[in-house]
């Protein structure tokens, strides 16, 4: 399925986990990446996923997508393609009082550390609440794009970040 996917990024600062609904494991690579644009192969739990992204718009805000699920078998066979740096999360649902899903990534291996929250839109303009545990937002920038994380690592410039808002 082809779409516009918009979405915004935070640091996180707080509690999230006892608001979760759910927890997945993901393993995440990719296979082609460079111009903005990606091809990537994930395994979410016991499902696989082939996404192909466009490069993001000016503000980092909506680029295109396109997704296909696929076998945890495939998924895995084309891991082994991947290029370097496997990205490895834990992803938690946290559903908001104004009824929006946060997807709260808690990464490992190279990542450790980082906790990010992303929040999908229907529009630019759709409003929603920042749950308590929501820090400084990051949408836009490139170092906290999963596909620049496996090549440039948050241990290599985490000492630069302020997870508080602005």
């Amino acid at each position: 399925m082809a779409y516009l996917e918009i979405e915004r990024k935070f640091l996180v600062k707080g509690e999230y986990k006892s608001l979760a609904f759910e927890v997945t494991r993901i393993k995440q690579g990719y296979i082609a990446s460079g111009n903005g644009r990606t091809v990537r192969v994930r395994i979410r739990g016991n499902k696989g996923c082939l996404t192909i992204k466009g490069p993001s718009d000016s503000r980092g805000l909506g680029r295109f997508e396109w997704e296909k699920e696929i076998s945890v078998e495939e998924a895995e066979a084309l891991l082994t393609v991947a290029e370097p740096g496997i990205i490895s999360k834990s992803r938690y649902l946290v559903r908001a009082d104004d009824g929006h899903v946060w997807e709260v990534d808690e990464f490992y291996g190279e990542n450790e550390g980082l906790t990010m929250a992303e929040i999908e839109l229907k529009s630019e303009n759709e409003p929603f609440s920042l749950p308590p545990f929501i820090g400084r937002e990051v949408t836009g920038d490139r170092r906290f794009y999963n596909s620049h994380m496996r090549k440039n690592p948050y241990r290599l410039w985490k000492q630069d970040i302020n997870l508080e808002a602005d």
